[in-house]
């Protein structure tokens, strides 16, 4: 209802807008009155609907972000780990600092949200990507990012090729061992490496020895002369046991001359002959030892001696990597080792019961790396050896006598050849069924107490008859011995 004041504004010209405008102010009040609230409820059901993304950035590199409107404010969680520069009010560009996760938000200038964006700041692995594709073509390899860490998945031809990206990785993020790369990748190529080993020597001696010993007794007017000769053996230090033969002759003045001749001959011949075989995964350091140890005297004190043990026997060691196209490394090393009087040395007392013996050790030693493929053989160490001593020893003058010289000289000769062989043969295996693998002792029976006293035998011998074949899947030939 219109008061009589408004009654009288309408009744002149001026009264009229005025009351026009006051009218119209009346009848928009309650419109309003509710326009705040709408606005209010319009800026929440916005900042509800605000855009989130997840991006990731890498180190030492930025990203520009494009807004729908205009931004008042940016908001970085922490700057540590990423910058923002605001290049104007809808354009920025994000920098990523340093490896870790933030949060960057952006408000307009009534405090709404405008997009919240969850930052990663990692690696950029595309370039390590890009190397494995060019030099390990083979190889199926993923590169992933985990914080300041790389992780490697995928496939790989052998564990050489494995071991190659895991360095590249460690290079590539500056790891000098390697500690932030993980390897998960897998090697399709088989990783059992067999090694056959065998170590031949023959050895060829010959030992030759001849002297004559003479005994004169004889009177001279008053004087009684009296010559002797016992002439060593100066190359083997004593004479070896073997045939001697003596005369003697007297006269009727008492004089007497008698002699002893000396001779030996000696031909000998050694044979060594080890196969050692081992078997290990690729990558990983296996270790055979056949022998014993034998106690080295290091130290003493008041409370006795301080021993230790060293190895003796058939040993070997080896690392096998395979490589691909069917190739193998190997990093060997390899002994035959025996006990010997050569070199051995006594710690004594005066009391012998408790004098110590150390005895010498005589080795044979090959040491190296080398490359073959699967199945091939490679004399990894050969040695040809030959000695010759050569000793005359005699009288002065006398022993150069020609004929007549050999009465007063004797001569020991030795000559020695030695040939060794080490021969290696790898092979890349793969398990199989226990049916098929033979025992040393396989066909092997006790020989029966009648059989052991009556015959002189240490186990059973088997005949051609069904009854006397020998228990279990024997194969071959039996029955017969072969010499």
């Amino acid at each position: 209802m219109i008061s009589t004041f408004q009654n009288r504004l309408f009744k002149t010209g001026a009264g009229r807008v005025i009351g026009y405008c006051l009218l119209a102010l009346a009848l928009l009040a309650p419109a309003m009155a509710l326009a705040p609230h709408r606005a209010v409820a319009a800026d929440l059901a916005y900042d509800l609907n605000a855009e989130t993304r997840r991006v990731t950035i890498g180190l030492n590199k930025s990203l520009i972000v494009e807004l729908p409107r205009h931004a008042r404010e940016v908001l970085v969680s922490n700057p540590a780990y990423a910058d923002a520069v605001v290049r104007s009010s809808r354009t920025s560009y994000l920098i990523g600092k340093k490896v870790g996760q933030t949060n960057v938000f952006y408000f307009d200038g009534k405090g709404r949200r405008i997009l919240t964006l969850e930052v990663k700041i990692e690696r950029d692995v595309t370039d390590l990507q890009q190397m494995f594709n060019r030099h390990l073509p083979g190889s199926r390899i993923r590169v992933e990012a985990m914080n300041d860490n790389i992780v490697l998945t995928g496939r790989v031809i052998s564990s050489a090729d494995a071991s190659r990206a895991q360095d590249m990785a460690a290079r590539f993020i500056d790891s000098k061992d390697g500690a932030k790369v993980l390897n998960m990748l897998t090697i399709d190529s088989k990783e059992q490496v067999l090694l056959k080993v065998t170590i031949a020597e023959m050895q060829r001696s010959v030992m030759k020895q001849l002297g004559i010993d003479i005994t004169a007794l004889g009177n001279i007017g008053s004087k009684i002369i009296n010559f002797q000769t016992s002439l060593p053996f100066s190359v083997a230090g004593q004479m070896l046991s073997g045939a001697t033969a003596g005369f003697t002759k007297n006269f009727s003045n008492g004089s007497s001359v008698g002699g002893v001749l000396r001779a030996m001959e000696r031909n000998g011949l050694l044979r060594t002959l080890a196969e050692p075989n081992l078997t290990a995964i690729s990558g990983e350091t296996a270790k055979f030892l056949a022998g014993g140890e034998f106690p080295v005297p290091v130290g003493r004190d008041d409370n006795g001696i301080t021993i230790e043990f060293k190895e003796f026997g058939v040993g070997l060691t080896f690392t096998p990597v395979v490589l691909s196209r069917g190739r193998i490394s190997l990093k060997i090393a390899t002994e035959v080792s025996e006990l010997t009087n050569v070199g051995a040395f006594t710690i004594g007392t005066t009391n012998t019961s408790t004098n110590l013996t150390v005895p010498g050790l005589k080795v044979r030693r090959a040491n190296t790396t080398v490359e073959m493929s699967s199945g091939g053989s490679l004399v990894m160490a050969g040695l040809i050896q030959e000695s010759t001593k050569h000793n005359l020893n005699g009288l002065p003058g006398a022993k150069e006598i020609p004929i007549l010289g050999t009465l007063f000289r004797s001569r020991d000769y030795q000559n020695e050849e030695t040939e060794l062989v080490v021969i290696v043969t790898p092979y890349v295996v793969a398990p199989t069924s226990r049916a098929k693998l033979a025992r040393p002792d396989e066909g092997f029976v006790q020989a029966s107490d009648t059989e052991a006293v009556l015959l002189g035998r240490l186990n059973a011998i088997y005949g051609l008859s069904s009854k006397g074949k020998p228990p279990g899947p024997y194969r071959g030939g039996y029955g017969f011995i072969v010499e």
